[in-house]
């Protein structure tokens, strides 16, 4: 999901509104029904490692803030959810609201595959890019996914992407990347993460910063912060999230 840039600021469409009950109900998801869920907010990278068979992971983003050139801008709820499948796969989804507009700002259904599963894995993922408006619109997202596991301490996600976004006015195609390093220690899980993005005929996008992840029980709490490095970027994004995961056999 391209939501750390500035050109979707010309996505300027009749919004979808969505009901504010929708964050109260995945709330009592996530808090009474979870166990802890790994991966992958609240970094804009994912990694290569699924859910287990039959397993719902639920991840609930209460709060993004975006600060660009003097601009404050909310988006609450950031959903995603997934089911764990057999073989590797996992199905996929995301839906992130303007908290201001009571608007959908971005929505994603796809799948992810990782083959092969080992201290270094490689999978894919590919998701379609839903309408957003009532202009209509969609668009498809394809990354190659790597993570690498030094012993128990250090984990490392690679992502590269491809997308193609009609939604947009004009249409949007490009490139994505992003390297995470992560800590696993005990509880803890620090981390940081370099991102770039670029539309084609435009200049690249660069934005890197710390996140977080506590076990807190049956749920885990994750913050992350990322600061633009680039002067195409945005300045300064700052989440919020609770995730968890339960069996549903």
């Amino acid at each position: 999901m391209k939501w750390v840039t500035r050109h979707h600021a010309r996505v300027n469409r009749t919004p979808v509104e969505v009901p504010a009950r929708i964050l109260a109900a995945t709330f009592l998801v996530v808090a009474f029904s979870a166990r802890t869920a790994l991966a992958f907010p609240p970094y804009h990278s994912t990694d290569a490692e699924t859910a287990d068979p039959w397993t719902l992971e639920t991840r609930l983003g209460l709060v993004r803030l975006e600060r660009d050139v003097g601009h404050n801008e909310y988006a609450s709820p950031l959903l995603r959810v997934n089911l764990g499948l057999p073989h590797g796969v996992e199905l996929v989804s995301e839906l992130e609201c303007r908290a201001v507009l009571r608007s959908v700002g971005d929505a994603a259904l796809g799948f992810k595959w990782v083959p092969f599963m080992a201290s270094l894995s490689v999978g894919i993922e590919a998701l379609a890019l839903l309408p957003i408006s009532s202009a209509g619109g969609a668009g498809v997202e394809t990354s190659l996914l790597a993570t690498w596991r030094a012993g128990e301490l250090l984990r490392t996600h690679l992502n590269l992407t491809g997308f193609y976004d009609a939604r947009a006015t004009p249409a949007e195609r490009g490139w994505k990347a992003g390297l995470v390093n992560e800590l696993r220690l005990g509880r803890f899980r620090p981390g940081i993460e370099i991102f770039a993005e670029q539309v084609r005929g435009e200049a690249v996008q660069v934005v890197a910063g710390p996140g977080i992840i506590v076990k807190l029980g049956p749920i885990d709490v994750r913050s992350g912060i990322h600061f633009g490095l680039t002067p195409r970027a945005t300045d300064l994004a700052v989440s919020f999230w609770i995730a968890g995961a339960f069996p549903l056999d």
